[in-house]
């Protein structure tokens, strides 16, 4: 029995981690058998990859590095965490995918979609998500939620026009692939973390 792979996107500051704690919890109480997890990480040497790529004093990494560390990290958090979780029939929420590497390294670092594709090749053709979410709200209004960007996280450091460029990125993924839902973030996040539970209803996800 195969499980679910759900996966949640959206820009920094988007609520990704707050939205699926809130239906982790909720899954919880309703006994369903799910793991969340999270990109670059999951494992521990995605983990370590992930602090790489992260760390702010690793200015001089070139857009090709940063793309193929991010696609590493991936392929062992999909061998060691997402592909034994699916083979058990369980239900994985991941925060962020490949959709991520298409929005920030395709499209913002400018690198193009096929390259992405490319060394993205086994995730995409072996484990694609069941259903994305995407949360949309506009970067500049992430920020301001979330009060300024971490300054010791090197991807948020970038300029507000890497961000928009990220944002219309994820936009055109939506367009693209069906599996894309747009989730709007203008209410409350227990609004939202309610749209986002009745979509899986409604998807036949749980």
């Amino acid at each position: 029995m195969k499980g679910k792979f759900i996966t949640f996107e959206g820009c920094e500051g988007s609520g990704k981690s707050t939205q699926i704690r809130l239906l982790s919890e909720r899954l919880t109480k309703e006994g369903i058998c799910h793991i969340v997890t999270r990109e670059p990480g999951g494992s521990d040497v995605a983990e370590q990859i992930r602090t790489v790529i992260l760390n702010k004093n690793n200015s001089a990494m070139c857009d090709e590095c940063e793309a193929l560390l991010y696609a590493a990290a991936r392929i062992q958090h999909l061998t060691e965490i997402v592909k034994p979780a699916l083979d058990k029939g369980m239900l994985v929420l991941c925060d962020r995918y490949v959709d991520s590497s298409f929005a920030y390294q395709g499209c913002a670092r400018g690198l193009g979609m096929e390259f992405v594709a490319d060394i993205n090749a086994c995730a995409l053709e072996q484990f694609p998500p069941d259903l994305t979410l995407f949360l949309d709200i506009s970067p500049k209004a992430a920020f301001d939620r979330k009060h300024g960007a971490d300054l010791n996280d090197r991807m948020e450091r970038e300029g507000l026009a890497f961000h928009n460029k990220v944002y219309e990125g994820y936009l055109s993924l939506a367009e693209r692939y069906p599996r894309i839902v747009r989730v709007q973030c203008g209410g409350t996040k227990y609004e939202t973390s309610e749209i986002i539970y009745k979509l899986l209803k409604e998807k036949g996800i749980i």
